[in-house]
């Protein structure tokens, strides 16, 4: 699926519990717990987003011309926010990866539910994969 296509049918997810965040929230939390976690020799201090108020690891690699990630964070709600992320953006090519809009966190209303400090740490997970795709389309 492309990226476009994953958000679109995130947008419906959410679209099914109208305005009501509680559910939203739930279904966020629920996201996190399917989340593919990191293997524990890559939760080192180097690989911790920059930016985030809880901890959150990434690891990206290149596999067969895609970017795959998995990561890991110790709190529910990141945890959530970075599985939507890796949904949306792993196992794709650098290049889309890098192009990626991302305006599903938007028309799901994501971004205006998050606390300030919350909204930073997600702006800078996109970034880092963003990086960690561009690093990775070099070599």
């Amino acid at each position: 699926m492309s990226i476009k296509e994953i958000e679109n049918e995130i947008i419906e997810e959410f679209e099914i519990f109208g305005d009501e965040w509680e559910g939203k929230y739930e279904h966020l939390i629920d996201l996190g717990k399917s989340l593919p976690l990191i293997e524990e020799k890559y939760k080192t201090e180097d690989r911790l987003i920059k930016g985030c108020q809880s901890k959150v690891w990434m690891h990206s690699e290149s596999k067969d011309g895609n970017i795959i990630y998995t990561a890991d964070s110790d709190a529910i709600i990141t945890k959530g926010m970075v599985a939507l992320m890796i949904r949306v953006l792993s196992n794709q090519k650098a290049e889309d990866i890098v192009k990626a809009d991302l305006d599903f966190i938007n028309k799901i209303g994501l971004k205006e539910h998050l606390s300030p400090t919350r909204a930073n740490g997600l702006v800078s997970m996109i970034k880092q994969m963003k990086l960690d795709a561009l690093a990775l389309s070099k070599k």
